[in-house]
């Protein structure tokens, strides 16, 4: 087999990607694969690292308004089309497949001119400007959330989940809370605003942390780590309770999670996939500053089937934080019951699920 994969600008595009390859290099050991990304973008670092093939190219989105830096992209966008079909006329892809992203976009439609089989995955609720574009294109579309099906050709249509949910399904983990001065046997709620964190979300738990000290469970609380030196000089005059712990980052995190009771955090395609995998209850702060609002669409998917609970970041303070906290902390029945919602809604065979689908394309 030979894949070549394409998507980049965010990790919600890269790390089902990779969940991909190593689900491929699992059932194929001999597999070749060439990924294709943007020199600017995060898989130019992350891609090399995992010891993947990495060609990249130049390419740039078009702005929203009216622009003459739209015509540069056009120009990148036809040059990046060309770059491409060079590495595909060199690599010879039995498939290629397209995680999102503006690179993708210029590689996959290349594939599709050359009559390559091809495939893309669309993480989220509200399909991307991209994948828009290539579902005229491919032969196939792998998607995770319900709500997609209307915007896209149905006939191409395959649900398969997340395949970073089967990274996480898959994690053993030898974790225990007393690494971090916590009880085990302890109901522990992690708030977690993603790597770099969430200012309204650590300016809501500092203001929460007075009620966290009293409460019988215990907190985790993830600042980012560009934030966490702000938020120990917001707290340098309060009293942190043993039961709340204040870290800048957890590089463990999938180990972690499954001994979590439940999460308060953003709602991006990728934390969905591993929330659900492990079957955690969440409380999501959907993000107000993505594409079409999408994030609030991904959380509305679990609230519908009773796995979560939304705060709007213009709602987030800390009392609000605390209330919803203590509703869902306070209660084993409410909590189980989440967890097993969201536990239905997880896809732990989604890699293997989008796996197939790629090979079933396979001339």
């Amino acid at each position: 087999m030979r894949l070549m994969v394409s998507g980049g600008g965010t990790g919600g595009h890269i790390y089902p990607a990779l969940a991909l390859i190593k689900a491929l290099k699992k059932r194929d050991p001999d597999a070749a694969v060439m990924y294709v990304g943007s020199q600017r973008g995060l898989e130019s670092t992350i891609v090399p690292a995992k010891g993947i093939a990495f060609e990249a190219t130049h390419i740039q989105g078009f702005k929203r308004s009216l622009s003459l830096e739209n015509f540069k992209t056009i120009y990148l966008f036809l040059k990046s089309v060309h770059r491409a079909k060079q590495l595909i006329r060199e690599f010879k892809p039995d498939v290629v497949v397209g995680t999102g992203g503006y690179v993708s976009g210029a590689v996959v439609y290349a594939a599709s001119r050359l009559h390559v089989p091809t495939m893309i995955h669309e993480q989220n609720s509200v399909v991307g400007i991209t994948n828009k574009f290539l579902s005229r294109y491919v032969d196939k579309i792998a998607y995770v959330f319900d709500a997609a099906v209307d915007q896209l050709p149905a006939s191409k249509m395959v649900k398969t989940g997340n395949p970073r949910a089967q990274e996480a399904a898959e994690v053993v983990s030898h974790f225990d809370w007393s690494e971090y001065d916590l009880k085990s046997d302890v109901p522990t709620l992690l708030i977690f605003g993603g790597s770099q964190g969430a200012l309204k979300i650590n300016a809501a738990t500092v203001a929460a942390i007075p009620a966290f000290n009293q409460r019988d469970y215990q907190v985790v609380f993830v600042t980012g780590q560009k934030r966490y030196d702000g938020v120990m000089a917001q707290l340098k005059d309060q009293t942190v309770a043993p039961n709340v712990v204040i870290k800048p980052y957890i590089s463990n995190m999938p180990e972690v999670l499954p001994h979590v009771a439940a999460i308060v955090g953003r709602a991006g395609a990728t934390s969905l996939a591993e929330i659900t995998a492990d079957g955690i209850p969440s409380i999501l702060i959907p993000s107000p500053y993505v594409t079409a609002d999408h994030q609030t669409k991904n959380a509305q998917s679990l609230v519908n089937v009773g796995a979560a609970e939304i705060i709007k970041e213009a709602d987030l303070t800390g009392e609000s934080l605390v209330k919803q906290a203590d509703q869902l902390m306070q209660d084993d029945q409410l909590r189980q019951g989440m967890a097993e919602a969201s536990k239905h809604l997880g896809v732990p065979d989604a890699a293997d699920r989008v796996l197939d689908v790629v090979l079933s394309l396979k001339k």
